[in-house]
């Protein structure tokens, strides 16, 4: 545990002057949107945080949904997983993840999930709130958290993936 939290220290230090994730405001309406704008998010990743390997896989299209699973393992433990999914909802999408331990039991209650409207859409960038998913070249893809510890205490930690494999419609 203390490998984690100087980690987040050190990633909070770097990161305090960095800002590429966006807040929803509420005043305001979601941008219009559908699936087909964020289907660049499907394929199998492979990146490094908190001390181990992360694997998202994401995939394509259907139903007007992406389905995404994501897996941390340091030391050939896995520490937790997360199933996401983006969905077209009343013309614009919809963000939500749930958190899993290692052993499946949920960190959320049973139903609830953490559910991110979307903020702003780019060519390769979708921003959610607090969450912001970027492709930056055909193999790479870099996903920004805004974690809060509280209102006056929040950090953004950003993922690097390497695109492992594509899925094929």
């Amino acid at each position: 545990m203390k490998n984690y939290l100087a980690f987040l220290f050190l990633v909070y230090s770097l990161n305090l002057f960095s800002q590429n994730t966006l807040k929803f405001d509420t005043s305001k309406e979601s941008v219009k949107a559908n699936i087909q704008d964020v289907s660049w998010i499907s394929g199998y990743w492979i990146g490094e945080a908190f001390d181990g390997k992360t694997e998202e896989v994401w995939t394509n299209p259907l139903g007007n949904s992406i389905m995404g699973s994501f897996k941390l393992v340091v030391n050939n433990v896995i520490q937790f997983y997360e199933l996401c999914t983006i969905s077209q909802e009343n013309e614009t999408l919809v963000f939500r993840l749930k958190h899993f331990h290692k052993d499946l039991k949920g960190w959320e209650e049973k139903d609830e999930m953490i559910e991110a409207k979307l903020v702003k859409l780019e060519n390769n960038k979708a921003y959610f709130n607090k969450f912001t998913f970027e492709r930056i070249s055909k193999t790479e893809l870099n996903i920004y958290v805004l974690i809060e510890e509280s209102p006056e205490k929040e950090m953004e930690m950003k993922f690097s993936y390497t695109l492992q494999n594509t899925f094929k419609n």
